[in-house]
């Protein structure tokens, strides 16, 4: 049966991410545990690309091999892997099964297998479950059987890629040779505005036009010049980074177009700038908006030359760069202010492209915070980290006003936070509301509905967990009530992502 459904799958025309994830959910039925993972590996680092059964913020964790023995276990093997239910080993996983009860619990049952395409590790495949004795021998002889499937639909998918890839002309397929600076520098999000503005990146990247990047502190304009260097032609060239907020006006033309010898007091020697690190390749000019006027008019030549003059010399130089600017501010008001180039505006911005806002990324929201857990996890040497649902509520009604980077630092303070408490690195900790210092409310019993009856919380002493959990469950119920039943719709009235919901839902036992 198993393998009827798998090979339907496969034969059936469907974009390689929906394939894969249809694959790890029909895996997950028919072993019948808690959770199936795809993980693929680049440069040390496992990344999921498809999971079923793990708490949404699980997508944006990047597993470190040397931190995970599991895993580790794992890839060091060509055949599939049981892990016993009282092995010391941690599993990545502990705390982040998404059909657990309320407390997080480790995981009892793990196996996995190491992914092969052309004799080159691709990755790994996980199957987790709390009831001890899920897996048996006979499951071993299956995954070792069904992993090959897997494979196929992984190279199946990397095709499909490939082919897109030369019919749009493009130097790199998604698939492409990874490196150290691509997994610090990843972008991560699954979120629709997200998906945009890369697949818009995607398509400019090749034009070797100036980009402006537009956006609020915070949402990572830096990672997005990065990428687009990435996905250009002239990749294998530097990237330099330029913050022009902090080059002073007396030192800036020396900085951006180099100096000569007795150019000014202390030049000893001929120097090169910024546009000679970056000849052949890229310059990003981060807060562009901050330029003094005398620098905005060299800058302006060399977008219409391409030639720089040093400081002190009356020759020009040829360069070959490209450049993208990256600006919070609002240029165009900036022009009418006469505080910016108006020339200088429409040469940077041939190609201007927004980057949204986190508050307008909601499924993002725990994906990232994923990622700076896991981040922490590591840092501080826990062996699991997590959010509580309260706290994944409570991050997912916040606006985060400075954006990504706020994210991160409210994860990493709440994470110190929780240690300084003095929990013990060995247990599975999670991270509760009031850890995180949100300006935020969690709705009260009263606001989930004026028309329930029974909407005051019980009279009899309750933890705060209780008493937020019967919230929880009061305020779906009315939403539902409301919206005749849709959960779709309740998700929509209660600013939450549909799966969240569907989430919260069963671990509330509504399902």
């Amino acid at each position: 049966m198993l393998q009827e459904s798998v090979l339907a799958d496969l034969l059936t025309e469907q974009p390689a991410a929906v394939r894969l994830q249809n694959l790890v959910s029909t895996l997950r039925r028919h072993f019948n545990c808690g959770a199936v993972a795809l993980l693929k590996l680049d440069n040390e680092v496992l990344q999921p690309i498809a999971v079923q059964g793990l708490v949404r913020e699980a997508l944006g964790r990047r597993f470190v091999l040397a931190q995970h023995p599991r895993l580790a276990t794992l890839l060091s093997s060509r055949s599939a892997v049981r892990f016993e239910h009282d092995s010391a080993l941690p599993d990545p996983y502990d705390g982040l099964l998404a059909d657990q009860p309320g407390d997080a619990l480790p995981v009892h049952d793990c196996m996995g297998i190491s992914l092969y395409l052309e004799s080159k590790c691709w990755g790994v495949l996980t199957l987790d479950a709390l009831e001890p004795g899920t897996f048996t021998d006979d499951s071993i002889i299956e995954l070792q059987k069904f992993s090959l499937f897997v494979e196929t639909a992984i190279r199946i998918g990397q095709l499909e890629q490939n082919v897109r890839a030369l019919r749009q002309g493009q130097k790199h397929s998604v698939e492409h040779s990874s490196t150290t600076d691509a997994n610090e520098s990843e972008i991560i999000g699954e979120s629709k505005a997200i998906h945009a503005v890369l697949k818009e990146l995607r398509v400019v990247a090749g034009a070797d036009l100036p980009v402006l990047l537009l956006g609020e502190t915070g949402v990572g304009k830096e990672l997005f010049a990065r990428e687009l260097h990435r996905l250009s032609q002239r990749s294998d060239k530097p990237l330099i980074y330029v913050n022009c907020a902090a080059l002073p006006e007396s030192l800036a033309e020396s900085e951006l177009f180099g100096h000569v010898k007795g150019a000014f007091s202390g030049a000893t020697s001929d120097r090169s700038g910024r546009f000679d690190a970056a000849n052949g390749g890229t310059l990003f000019l981060d807060e562009v908006g901050e330029l003094p006027l005398s620098i905005q008019a060299k800058l302006l030549r060399v977008l219409q030359n391409g030639e720089i003059q040093r400081l002190g010399s009356d020759k020009y130089r040829k360069v070959d760069v490209r450049i993208i600017a990256a600006t919070n501010r609002n240029l165009k008001q900036q022009v009418s202010n006469e505080t910016f180039r108006a020339d200088l505006y429409h040469r940077l911005s041939v190609y201007p492209l927004p980057i949204p806002p986190l508050r307008e990324r909601d499924d993002d929201v725990s994906i990232l915070a994923g990622h700076f857990l896991e981040l922490n996890r590591a840092r501080l040497g826990l062996r699991a980290i997590r959010l509580s649902p309260e706290a994944e509520l409570a991050i997912q009604q916040y606006q985060w006003p400075g954006n990504v980077r706020e994210l991160e630092h409210v994860i990493s303070r709440a994470a110190i936070k929780l240690l300084s408490h003095g929990i013990d690195k060995n247990d599975i900790a999670s991270i509760e509301p009031e850890m995180l210092d949100l300006d935020v409310q969690l709705p009260s019993v009263a606001d989930s509905s004026a028309q329930s009856s029974d909407a005051n919380l019980p009279t009899q002493s309750l933890s705060m967990k209780e008493a937020v959990q019967y919230t929880q469950r009061k305020m779906i119920e009315a939403a539902l009530e409301r919206n005749d039943d849709s959960w779709s719709k309740a998700a929509k009235e209660l600013k939450l992502d549909s799966s969240n919901l569907h989430k919260m839902a069963a671990r509330l036992g509504m399902k």
